[in-house]
């Protein structure tokens, strides 16, 4: 490890000198501006605009007496609610902590407004009092194709409001999957069966798409931060309105495809959606008994066996349901203490678009044939293409965001022109190599940063190109220098 000195004035820190053993710059940043929680904002303004909008739409379909929207509508209103609450009470640990105000918001179902109110009031006394203690940060950034290794100064102020940010996070990943989608598809499939359109409810719908665009791409920010842990990303504009395109065009072609398949086929779309819950729920504990892996460890250290199986459950749960919509980003492992598996499997996402896409397109056929006579001002051709296109649209903004917008893409080993080229091209490249000739060089065999430590000048020539005494004498001359 590189000893570098610091010299401290106060609670400042000065720049780091570069180590020449690593040949690495070090740098420590001084403490800088705290960013105001705007996403704690807007998780709560999202979750309070649905809970009120749904309250409005269960007065009106209380006084048409519409039992069966009424009781549909507020459970899926309150559910997601009560797993909210118990949620932000889980991360913040307030049940061994004395305050009664909080418990009662809590059980009033205003959890949420009462932590923004908090983490807004720690935002605004920052920098107003002297920190206790602070602690360091080291990241590395990507700054112009090289790593440069940072030292991050984090006093209370900010870890706190990391913690509020964190908590609200998976506050909308929840509030999405297991309220906003059942809602969505809910109100949209009773708007085509009673055949108007409530104005309440267009703005439900509204709402509750804007909250699953928001649910999904903060799963994917996630899983880019929990996957490239020791790295600072940082998402340019661009790379942000890839993703919402990509996910809100997955995400209304799902729903649109359930709810026409549904009004046409209403009892078979049941099993549609509980064999595909039940195949992502169970597919993580398939192959957790395969590997004969034990349980993580890390969720609680308080937790029995049982409740930490009871927690792995809910968290598979919200797993199969992300996943029955659009692509969760991520490959649960519950063996692992952080519950995610930091490979990168193009596989599995090729494996999973695609027999996404092939089911739309069964449902969307199914519709098509057996549709009711509603339908018949509507050219349904038209709108079976337009799904279809819609969604490989999705995928094609996908394919982009990994290309050219990945914050982590020159840690890619291999990307999406690699994997296109080897599919499309491997004629040729058997051609090529029969007749000797020269195959084009890709993304993986160019030079690329790896998420490996430092290794030995040996293993950097793979083909051996050099002589062990030529590799040794650079090896030399690297270390002098």
């Amino acid at each position: 490890m590189c000893e570098v000195a610091m010299e401290e004035q106060g609670s400042e820190i000065t720049d780091m000198e570069p180590c020449a053993s690593l040949g690495e710059l070090m740098v420590v940043t001084p403490r800088r501006r705290l960013d105001p929680p705007l996403s704690v904002v807007w998780t709560t303004l999202l979750y309070c605009a649905e809970l009120v909008t749904a309250g409005v739409l269960c007065r009106t379909l209380h006084d048409d007496k519409d039992v069966i929207w009424l009781g549909a509508t507020i459970a899926f209103m309150l559910v997601p609610a009560v797993v909210i609450q118990f949620t932000l009470t889980f991360i913040h640990r307030d049940l061994g902590r004395d305050r009664p105000m909080v418990l009662l918001l809590h059980l009033l179902q205003l959890g949420p407004v009462i932590r923004c109110f908090e983490a807004l009031v720690v935002y605004f006394k920052a920098g107003k009092r002297e920190e206790p203690y602070v602690t360091i940060s080291r990241k590395i950034s990507l700054e112009k194709g090289q790593e440069v290794h940072k030292e991050l100064e984090i006093g209370q102020t900010e870890r706190t409001l990391a913690t509020h940010r964190n908590a609200f996070k998976r506050t909308a990943v929840i509030q999405a999957f297991l309220g906003s989608t059942p809602q969505l598809t809910l109100q949209l499939y009773a708007t085509i069966q009673e055949k108007y359109l409530l104005s309440v409810r267009l703005a439900l719908m509204i709402i509750t798409l804007i909250s699953i665009t928001y649910g999904a791409l903060v799963c994917s920010v996630l899983a880019i931060q929990i996957v490239y842990d020791n790295y600072k990303v940082r998402l340019r504009p661009g790379a942000y309105l890839c993703m919402v395109v990509w996910r809100a065009l997955e995400i209304a072609t799902r729903v649109t495809t359930l709810v026409l398949f549904s009004t046409a086929l209403t009892h078979w779309v049941f099993l549609v959606g509980v064999a595909n819950l039940l195949f992502f729920f169970f597919l993580p504990w398939v192959e957790f008994w395969a590997r004969k892996g034990s349980l993580a460890e890390g969720v609680e250290k308080n937790f029995s066996k049982l409740g930490t199986t009871v927690v792995l459950c809910m968290f598979t749960l919200l797993y199969a349901c992300i996943n029955v919509f659009c692509w969760s980003a991520v490959k649960l492992d519950l063996a692992h203490p952080e519950l995610i598996d930091r490979t990168q499997s193009w596989g599995r996402l090729a494996l999973y678009y695609s027999g996404r896409f092939v089911e739309n397109f069964v449902l969307i056929t199914l519709w098509y044939f057996f549709k009711s006579d509603f339908y018949e001002y509507v050219c349904a051709p038209l709108l079976v293409v337009q799904l279809l296109i819609c969604y490989s649209l999705a995928v094609l903004f996908m394919l982009l965001f990994h290309q050219f917008c990945h914050p982590c893409r020159r840690l890619f080993q291999y990307n999406v022109h690699d994997c296109l080229h080897c599919v499309c091209c491997r004629r040729a490249g058997r051609g090529a190599r029969n007749g000797r000739g020269n195959v084009p060089p890709s993304y993986s065999t160019a030079a690329t940063m790896v998420l490996v430590p430092e290794e030995p000048l040996e293993l950097l020539d793979p083909q051996n190109s050099l002589p062990p005494d030529v590799t040794r004498q650079l090896g030399a001359r690297e270390s002098s220098a």
